[in-house]
């Protein structure tokens, strides 16, 4: 992270003595993301195809705990790390590179770590994974710990699930977390979580068994908010239109956001049947790696702040923009500096509607009054250089 960007807090008016240390939690699995772009095509069979451009950089749930972290929100992450180099450099990058704690993370001997290889073109983006399942950690193992815990991988050569979670019995008391539900499984530590005061925030993905049932997600009783694509919504709800998906998603959960990619997005808050629509903005995406992540941390930024709901929404919206304008997961998320300098830059366009650009004017009460020149690099998306 960019050591010149803007140490903003965007929770410093609400903070008081005895609030948690830890604002978001999260556990998950981290990966090497290795990404290729600037490919003017997919690969084609039998051929070898040069990329103009590739980064590195930690992948998984770090692509969420980066955007966090560089939103101002304190961010414990718990995850298992390999002991190879790979390992090493995730853990560098998240911890000294973006300030994230990772004191309930440990480093697994004889472990690899998980390798995603991403190739971005035409606006898509095309993934192949590699890994094993990370051993639970010992008992007795300390914790923060780059050998914090025992045992060695199952067999080799078959790739299993590397997207097992480190589960925490005893998270760290936080504000909110975030939590990857998938059905037919539940996490015990998000009950945890919840029952101490955190407001879980339900992120998921495809659903592999093809049921499409909101009671195999156990783990949804607990969230407060709910964050499905417009596909997952209509899928989950049995409805043809996503904003009415939304709606019968917010009987089940209090706030019901669903993303509507090119359309923006789409909220309900069930509590009090108050809706919020906002457009996307029109962006030229170089890789969409990690936008719907950084697109949860905005919102979960947001509704820590306490923004209206309609705010919370362009705010997450904005963020998502700006980081697919990068190649990169956790590299692309954007911090306060890349905000601060895309709202500087947006309002000397002329071609702007003067009404478009007052849906964000409530970002003139927290980016700073000068900002850095517009495009911004953010990292070197490289592992190994020497000083």
């Amino acid at each position: 992270m960019s050591t010149d960007t803007p140490g903003i807090d965007p929770l410093e008016a609400l903070r008081a003595p005895r609030d948690p240390a830890c604002d978001v939690f999260l556990t998950g699995p981290v990966f090497l993301d290795i990404i290729f772009t600037g490919l003017d095509s997919a690969p084609v069979r039998g051929t070898e195809s040069w990329a103009r451009g590739m980064g590195s950089s930690p992948g998984g749930v770090a692509n969420m705990a980066t955007a966090l972290a560089r939103l101002g929100l304190r961010t414990a992450l718990a995850a298992a790390f390999g002991d190879d180099h790979y390992g090493e450099y995730c853990w560098d990058a998240l911890e000294q590179g973006e300030g994230i704690d990772l004191s309930m993370s440990h480093t697994v001997p004889g472990w690899h770590s998980p390798v995603t290889v991403s190739m971005a073109y035409e606006g898509e983006r095309t993934m192949v994974s590699h890994g094993h399942e990370a051993p639970a950690p010992a008992l007795s193992a300390g914790t923060g710990s780059r050998a914090g815990a025992t045992g060695t991988t199952g067999a080799t050569g078959t790739s299993t699930d590397a997207t097992a979670p480190v589960f925490p019995q005893c998270p760290p008391r936080a504000r909110a977390a975030v939590a990857s539900l998938t059905p037919g499984r539940s996490e015990p530590w998000v009950a945890t979580a919840a029952r101490a005061g955190a407001l879980v925030f339900g992120d998921v993905g495809w659903d592999e068994t093809g049921r499409w049932d909101l009671d195999a997600l156990p783990d949804l009783a607990h969230c407060e908010a709910f964050l499905p694509n417009a596909e997952e919504a209509m899928r989950y709800t049995r409805n043809d239109c996503p904003r009415a998906a939304a709606h019968a998603l917010a009987e089940r959960v209090p706030l019901a956001v669903v993303t509507l990619g090119a359309e923006g997005a789409y909220a309900v808050d069930g509590r009090t049947g108050t809706a919020a629509a906002v457009p996307a903005i029109e962006v030229e995406a170089l890789d969409p790696t990690g936008a719907g992540d950084v697109f949860v941390a905005g919102f979960v930024t947001g509704t820590l702040a306490d923004w209206p709901l309609a705010d919370r929404l362009a705010f997450a919206g904005l963020t998502a923009a700006l980081s697919v304008q990068e190649f990169g997961g956790s590299l692309s998320a954007p911090g306060w500096a890349e905000i601060a300098a895309w709202w500087q830059l947006i309002r000397t366009c002329d071609r702007q509607d003067p009404a478009a650009l007052e849906r964000y004017a409530f970002l003139d009460d927290l980016l700073p009054a000068t900002a850095r020149a517009w495009p911004l690099r953010r990292a070197v998306p490289t592992i190994g250089f020497r000083q």
